[in-house]
């Protein structure tokens, strides 16, 4: 069994000390692109400014035959641009693909100081980022790197829904999850063919009216994600990771996709992924605090500056425990206002 007082100590000799809490930036969007293709990357410094993450994205939708231009095209992309305070991200193919290792070396060696976070898909279980981490701790020593590069876990089959808690005790490295709904339902063997959002066939009835049996029922569709992320937050939030929720594919349908990202931003996500330019609006908007809510938040916290004790505050109690939830919405408020002029004013700050 592995001493707590190991930990936090490097995997490798010359390797970056291990951090201690993980950095807490504004992250309502991880932007997705291409950078195989000239277009997508000949946009990215622009799309850069509008987002809090820019990931280049070098395992699924990524033709076999396009997965080394993705290699070389993320690499040149992260050495020629400084994105500023706009996280650079990359996912890199799964642990048993043939292309895993050289995504690795090659991008940790000739961009790791550039790189922030790496996003690592089908993770099954702590076995998987042991693995990761002790080869990262080694090239990170070899390419001298001064800061440690953090990994986020794709929730993407039912072994790794599982191992949820050990998969986020496993490192320190661990920088949050995301859920992948449409991998994990072909894991689970789920009859459905969407990419997030609910479904018209899972749903629950009403019951018949007495007085009219034969009156037609009304039905309510249901979220199928709801357990699942539930305990992906539970399991981040636990070692002070961040929870996403992934990817919405329905584009035409942006209705749709902000619904499904406000329950993520209500159930605790921090963000969620953003496929199409369209969809960076939506996160943007539902993953900052809206400035009602911020605003009486505040009042909350004036009102009991300690947390102790309880108040009434417009007709409403007030203790402990609303002080907490309120200082979560302000704190988080203050850390997008540092990032956002036009909600800094809305808030107030």
């Amino acid at each position: 069994m592995r001493s707590p007082r190991d930990f936090f100590r490097p995997l490798a000799l010359g390797a970056p000390q291990p951090l201690r809490d993980i950095p807490v930036r504004p992250s309502r969007m991880i932007h997705f692109f291409d950078p195989s293709n000239p277009k997508m990357v000949e946009k990215a410094p622009d799309i850069a400014k509008r987002v809090d993450i820019l990931l280049g994205n070098l395992e699924d939708a990524i033709a076999i035959d396009n997965k080394e231009a993705a290699r070389e095209g993320f690499i040149r992309i992260a050495r020629d641009h400084d994105f500023g305070d706009t996280q650079l991200w990359t996912r890199i193919n799964s642990l048993d693909s043939p292309w895993f290792l050289d995504d690795i070396t090659r991008i940790v060696t000739e961009a790791g100081d550039k790189l922030d976070v790496i996003m690592l898909p089908k993770i099954q279980g702590a076995w998987d980022i042991h693995f990761v981490d002790q080869l990262l701790a080694q090239l990170e020593a070899r390419a001298g790197l001064k800061k440690p590069i953090l990994l986020h876990c794709l929730l993407e089959t039912a072994l790794g829904v599982a191992n949820v808690e050990e998969i986020a005790n496993a490192s320190p490295r661990i920088q949050g999850m995301s859920l992948g709904p449409a991998d994990l339902a072909a894991s689970r063997r789920m009859k459905t063919t969407r990419i997030g959002g609910g479904h018209p066939g899972y749903l629950v009835r009403d019951d018949p009216d007495a007085n009219n049996p034969d009156a037609a029922r009304a039905t309510h569709q249901q979220d199928l994600w709801h357990y699942t992320m539930g305990r992906m937050v539970d399991a981040c939030v636990s070692v002070g990771a961040l929870p996403f929720y992934g990817p919405f594919g329905a584009i035409d349908d942006p209705l749709a996709c902000e619904d499904q990202f406000r329950n993520a931003f209500l159930m605790g996500c921090v963000g969620a992924w953003s496929l199409h330019p369209s969809q960076i609006e939506i996160a943007k908007r539902v993953f900052s605090p809206p400035p009602g809510e911020v605003a009486w938040a505040k009042r909350v916290l004036e009102a009991l500056p300690d947390g102790s004790g309880a108040v009434m505050v417009e007709g409403k109690m007030q203790d402990d425990a609303s002080w907490k939830q309120c200082k979560v919405m302000v704190d988080l408020a203050r850390l997008i206002a540092d990032k956002d002029p036009d909600l800094k004013a809305l808030y107030g700050f």
